[in-house]
C-alpha cells in the first residue's frame, strides 16, 4: 500500500483528508520543521549492555512479555530529519499490564552510534494532552546502571527494568534526550499517534512546549512488562504481522483504533486468567516477498523505504524475538499483488503460488520456534484508488484465500475477507467498513476485523 502523508504540525491534527499522488512530498518535510538547536558536546555513555534478569528458578512466576511494539524501518535519502539537543516525547498504548517495565530502543538503521543522554518513562496524565505526564509515575531509565547509553550502529538496546505499575490499556510516555546531532534514521513513519519534540533536555518535565508534532515513532520499538503471577496463569503475547491495514491506516489519530488495539480490548474483557499482550508489527506498504525497491525516477523513491524489509526478512526480529510470544497472526499479501507496476518494478510481480509458498515459510519458521500461527484472508479491494485491482490480482487473491481457508497448514484461520466484504458485491469492501479508498478499513472496519478473530485460537 502507498503511505499516508506523515504530517509535522504544531497544532492538533484532525482526520486525514483524501490522497493525492503527491502525498509523498509531505514525508520529506521533517527536516524542515524539526527545529535544530545547538548542543553542548556530550560525553557518550557506555556501550549498550544487557540488563540483569531474574535468575532461573528464583521467581518462576515472573516473566517478561511485550505490551507494545512497532516495526522500525530505514528512511529514504530525501528524509534529512536531524535532532540535536532535543527531547523526543512519544506515547504508546499498552495491551497487558505489569508492575515492572523496560523499554527497547533501536539504532538498527543508523550508520553511526546513537547517543541517548537521558531517558524516562511515565504514565500519561489524565486528559487530552499528549505532552503531559503524571509526575507521580515518572521513572528514570538506566542502561547497565547508567543514565546515558551509546547504542552501536545497527543495534538495539534494552533498558534495565524499572518498578512502575502499568495498567493494561493505558498510555505510557517515553521521553529521550538526544544531546548530539542525530539523524532520524530509525523510524516507524506511520504511528497514527501524536508525538512531540522539544528543545533541550526536558525529559523530567511534567509538561513540555513542543517545537514540532508528528505521527512517527523514532528509535522506540518495544515496551515489555512483568508481574508476579500464579504459575497457572502465565502471560503471553500475540504478534500481528501485517501491512498498513494492521498498522492502522485511515483510523482516527490518537484513538488507538487499529484492529490489533480492538483485539487487545477483547482479550482483556474475555473471561479467564491468561493475560495476553498484543504486539502490532504492521508496517504500511510491507510485502511478504520483497524489500522496498522503487523504480528509478518514480515518486516512490521518496517514501518506499518506510515500507520496511519483507516479512520473510523481518520475521525473526519482529516475531520470534518478541518477549512472551506464543501466537502469530499473519495478514499480508495485498501489497505483493498491488505494488509491482505501481511502487515497485513490474518484474517483481508474484503469483498466488509465490504468496502461498511465502506463507508456508512463515508457518515453518513459527513452528520451529514452538509458536502457533494463524492465517488471515486478504481483504477485497475492487475499484481501489491505488491501482492495485485487476482481474488477475483478484484471481490470485481468491486462490490465496482458498488455500488459507482449506489447506489446514495454519494452526487457525481468521476470515477477514468474509467479515468485511460487501454481501452484495464480494469483490469489494462493505461500504460501512470502507475508509473511502476501497482498500483500507475505517474505524468500524478495524473493530469488525478484531471481532472476526476467534479468541479460542489464542487460548
Amino acid at each position: 500500500m502507498r503511505p499516508h502523508t506523515t504530517r509535522f504540525t504544531t497544532a492538533r491534527r484532525t482526520r486525514r483528508a483524501g490522497r493525492a499522488r503527491g502525498w509523498a512530498v509531505a514525508l520529506l518535510t521533517g527536516a524542515l520543521l524539526l527545529t535544530t538547536v545547538q548542543a553542548t558536546p556530550a560525553v557518550p555513555g557506555p556501550t549498550a549492555a544487557p540488563a540483569r534478569s531474574t535468575a532461573p528458578g528464583k521467581n518462576p512466576g515472573r516473566a517478561w512479555v511485550g505490551t507494545w511494539a512497532t516495526t522500525p524501518t530505514a528512511v529514504p535519502a530525501s528524509d534529512t530529519t536531524v535532532f540535536e539537543n532535543q527531547t523526543i516525547r512519544q506515547t504508546v498504548h499498552t495491551s497487558v499490564g505489569g508492575d515492572k517495565v523496560r523499554i527497547r530502543l533501536s539504532n538498527e538503521f543508523g550508520d553511526r552510534p546513537l547517543v541517548i543522554g537521558e531517558a524516562r518513562v511515565a504514565r500519561r496524565a489524565h486528559g487530552t494532552s499528549t505532552t503531559r505526564v503524571d509526575p507521580r509515575t515518572d521513572r528514570a531509565l538506566t542502561f547497565g546502571g547508567r543514565a546515558s547509553v551509546t547504542v552501536p550502529a545497527g543495534a538495539p538496546v534494552l533498558s534495565d527494568p524499572v518498578s512502575l505499575k502499568v495498567p493494561a490499556g493505558s498510555d505510557l510516555v517515553i521521553s529521550i534526550h538526544l544531546p548530539e546531532r542525530t539523524p532520524g534514521s530509525t523510524v516507524h513513519a506511520f504511528a497514527f499517534q501524536h508525538n512531540h519534540v522539544a528543545a533541550g533536555n526536558v525529559t523530567a518535565e511534567t509538561d513540555i512546549e513542543p517545537t514540532a508534532t508528528f505521527d512517527r515513532w523514532y528509535f522506540l520499538t518495544g515496551v515489555s512488562v512483568s508481574a508476579d503471577r500464579p504459575s497457572k496463569a502465565p502471560t503471553s503475547a500475540v504478534v500481528v504481522l501485517g501491512d498498513s491495514i494492521t498498522d492502522g491506516s485511515d483510523t482516527e489519530v490518537n484513538a488507538n483504533h487499529r484492529w490489533p488495539d480492538f483485539l487487545a480490548r477483547r482479550l482483556r474483557s474475555a473471561p479467564g486468567p491468561h493475560a495476553q499482550g498484543v504486539l502490532n508489527q504492521g508496517v504500511s506498504g510491507n510485502r511478504l516477498l520483497h524489500d522496498p525497491n522503487p523504480p528509478a525516477g518514480s515518486d516512490a523513491e521518496a517514501y518506499a523505504a518506510y515500507f520496511g524489509p519483507s516479512a520473510l526478512r523481518r520475521f525473526d526480529r519482529d516475531v520470534s524475538a518478541q518477549p512472551g510470544v506464543e501466537h502469530v497472526i499473519v495478514l499480508l499479501g495485498v501489497n505483493d499483488l498491488g505494488h509491482p507496476g505501481t511502487t515497485a518494478p513490474a518484474s517483481e510481480k508474484v503469483t498466488a503460488r509465490d504468496i502461498i509458498d511465502a506463507h508456508r515459510q512463515l508457518i515453518a519458521r513459527a513452528h520451529e520456534r514452538g509458536l502457533k500461527i494463524h492465517g488471515g484472508t486478504i481483504l477485497p479491494f475492487e475499484n481501489d484508488t491505488l491501482g492495485f485491482h485487476s482481474e488477475e490480482n483478484e484471481a490470485a487473491r481468491q486462490a490465496v484465500n482458498r488455500w488459507i481457508r482449506t489447506s489446514g497448514e495454519f494452526d487457525g484461520v481468521i476470515d477477514f475477507d468474509k467479515a468485511l466484504r460487501d454481501p452484495a458485491d464480494p469483490g469489494r469492501l462493505n461500504p460501512r467498513y470502507d475508509s473511502g479508498d476501497h482498500l483500507h478499513p475505517n474505524d468500524a472496519g478495524a473493530e469488525a476485523m478484531a471481532n472476526a478473530v476467534p479468541l479460542g485460537l489464542l487460548r
